[in-house]
């Protein structure tokens, strides 16, 4: 039967002061006035029924996950006392499901990714179910077909196509994060994908693989699937790693006895991940200035204001160029669009001096 796992942990450190440790950026209503996670369960939802979705997320933010969907079944829901990173989040959902049906097959997908067009991602769902439920020796993987020469995703080398599916290919081998020179390279050869880490497999199949690469990991969370009052002992225990370092890089490489195949996903897609990816989906006037809230500028252009403190305050800009300006209720970041991946560090920097409360 099909499943499907919404991943949403993470902090988004990126996106503070909006993204906190108390409500982190796939919780918050960034884009449309509906938050990134409820944008992930309305896509899945149009593939599966309510009762297979779960979800995974950190115990802290279960109770607002609860609130956001509440067609979610209390026991779909997978509250990690800690973060282990992706691997241990999908391998602990997974044993929960094969606990639950041996026969599962089971989609992972992000919380924190903004994909139009709707469509093409359930089409392309539809069809990795298909290929893993075909292939019991596979691991599917989605390549989103790059529409630039993208630094900040990693990629997947295309193989051979897989015969009776003409959107699936073999996956050759998988690339670290490329520099702007071998990205355009990967984009003008035609044969490289972004790696979109979301999947599809057969639960057993997944699980096989874990056994035989992270022992330590397998032994886990099968005990967690059958002993869930063991959480908050065991799981702190597990190795902290990603899915594609624990098992997918070292199955392509022939350590596994399972096989990458990777479906394409034509789609536009956004992690979201800081203000100028934010801004991309902001209404944006005549000046490039994006904002979200209640603001002025005058005689600014290519700034950014997000404004999220009570309805009555107005954020007034002059002279801006290339700024990012952000309220909230206790905190005000100010800072040139350039020093944007700094924001990460002011973070540990704010929370040194001023404590948790801030971060």
């Amino acid at each position: 039967m099909r499943y499907v796992v919404i991943l949403a942990g993470g902090s988004g450190t990126r996106l503070w002061p909006l993204s906190r440790k108390g409500m982190p950026k796939q919780l918050l209503e960034l884009v449309g006035g509906v938050s990134l996670l409820r944008m992930a369960y309305e896509r899945v939802a149009r593939v599966v029924p309510a009762e297979r979705i779960l979800v995974c997320t950190g115990a802290s933010y279960a109770d607002v996950v609860a609130e956001q969907l509440p067609e979610l079944a209390p026991e779909n829901l997978l509250g990690e006392p800690v973060g282990r990173d992706s691997l241990n989040a999908i391998a602990w959902s997974a044993a929960v499901l094969a606990d639950r049906d041996p026969d599962a097959v089971v989609a992972t997908v992000t919380a924190d990714h903004v994909i139009e067009p709707v469509d093409a991602f359930v089409e392309a769902l539809e069809e990795a179910f298909s290929v893993a439920e075909e292939n019991d020796d596979a691991l599917v993987t989605f390549g989103v077909v790059p529409t630039t020469a993208h630094t900040g995703y990693g990629y997947l080398h295309r193989g051979d196509g897989l015969d009776g599916h003409p959107s699936t290919c073999e996956v050759r081998e998988f690339k670290e994060k490329p520099d702007a020179a071998t990205a355009e390279r990967y984009l003008a050869s035609g044969q490289y994908w972004w790696n979109s880490g979301m999947f599809v497999w057969q639960a057993r199949t997944f699980l096989d693989q874990l056994a035989g690469l992270v022992p330590e990991s397998y032994r886990i969370v099968t005990e967690l699937a059958t002993h869930p009052a063991k959480l908050a002992g065991l799981y702190p225990q597990l190795p902290r790693i990603s899915v594609d370092y624990a098992v997918l890089e070292p199955v392509s490489q022939g350590r596994g006895s399972a096989r990458i195949l990777a479906v394409a996903l034509p789609i536009q897609w956004s992690d979201v991940g800081g203000y100028a990816a934010l801004a991309e989906h902001l209404p944006t006037d005549a000046d490039g200035n994006a904002v979200d809230g209640r603001a002025v500028l005058l005689d600014s252009s290519d700034t950014v204001v997000v404004n999220r403190t009570s309805p009555e305050h107005v954020v007034a800009v002059v002279g801006g160029q290339d700024l990012i300006v952000v309220t909230t209720a206790d905190i005000t970041l100010v800072c040139p669009a350039s020093a944007a991946e700094q924001v990460k560090a002011l973070v540990a920097e704010v929370g040194e001096q001023l404590g948790d409360d801030y971060t």
